[in-house]
């Protein structure tokens, strides 16, 4: 009789897994804290203190705290030297032109109170006409605003009468022309009459036509008296348009 081996099958289980995961958990965070303590332990071995370096740290912000406010600082100041510098560059300027402008307007009305006396206080002498200024102003639009002042000088204790004939000389297409101060100003009549004891101003407005390149404005005048000169003269238009207005004796 042959014996049979005996076959069994055991099933090993865990009991508990709930406590068996938590002692695995347990042993790894003691092993952490092991690993923890022995580079804690190395570092202060080599020299190293955590609260030094984290005061250290702290030194280290304040500084770049302290170097952040003087460079904000520094830019400010910077900031407001430039402004300073420009405010006082703008008024520099400004007060050079106004002085500028003071001058020039007071050498106008030296001009203007002197012939104002002229007329106020005429010299003896003999009596005669003259063109006393010219004025060219362009606008917006090309036209020019003109302003041809006449007056009398000597005894003006009659009126000085007679015709004005404005006239502006250039070229057309390369060839020489003149215009009437009628044929390119409305305000302007032909003949021009003039009548006046002191002073009196010819205004308008003109306009050059497209083309033509002007060299002189020509002014003439000729009194109905013969106890009056004729006045004849002619003035360059670049000069008049540039500002420079033509003033006459005072």
């Amino acid at each position: 009789m042959s014996l049979k081996p005996i076959q069994s099958r055991r099933l090993i289980t865990i009991q508990r897994p709930a406590l068996w995961i938590i002692s695995i958990v347990a042993m790894f965070l003691l092993v952490l804290v092991q690993l923890g303590l022995a580079f804690d332990l190395g570092r202060r071995n080599a020299g190293y203190d955590s609260s030094e370096a984290t005061a250290y740290i702290e030194q280290l912000q304040r500084q770049i705290q302290e170097l952040q406010s003087e460079s904000e600082e520094s830019q400010r100041r910077a900031a407001m030297l430039e402004r300073n510098s420009r405010i006082e560059d703008d008024t520099s300027e400004q007060l050079k032109k106004s002085l500028d402008e003071a001058q020039a307007e007071a050498v106008e009305l030296k001009k203007e109170l002197s012939f104002y006396k002229s007329i106020v206080s005429p010299e003896d002498g003999k009596q005669s006409i003259m063109i006393q200024t010219i004025q060219l102003k362009k606008d917006e639009l090309g036209a020019f605003d003109y302003k041809i002042m006449i007056s009398q000088r000597g005894r003006n204790d009659s009126f000085a009468r007679g015709t004005a004939e404005v006239t502006v000389k250039g070229l057309m297409q390369g060839k020489n022309k003149v215009l009437d101060l009628s044929d390119i100003s409305e305000e302007a009549k032909k003949p021009i009459k003039f009548g006046f004891r002191y002073f009196q101003n010819l205004t308008g407005k003109l306009k050059l036509p497209d083309g033509f390149v002007a060299d002189y404005l020509r002014v003439k005048l000729t009194p109905r008296t013969a106890k009056l000169d004729d006045v004849d003269e002619q003035f360059p238009w670049d000069d008049l348009t540039a500002g420079e207005n033509y003033v006459g004796q005072q």
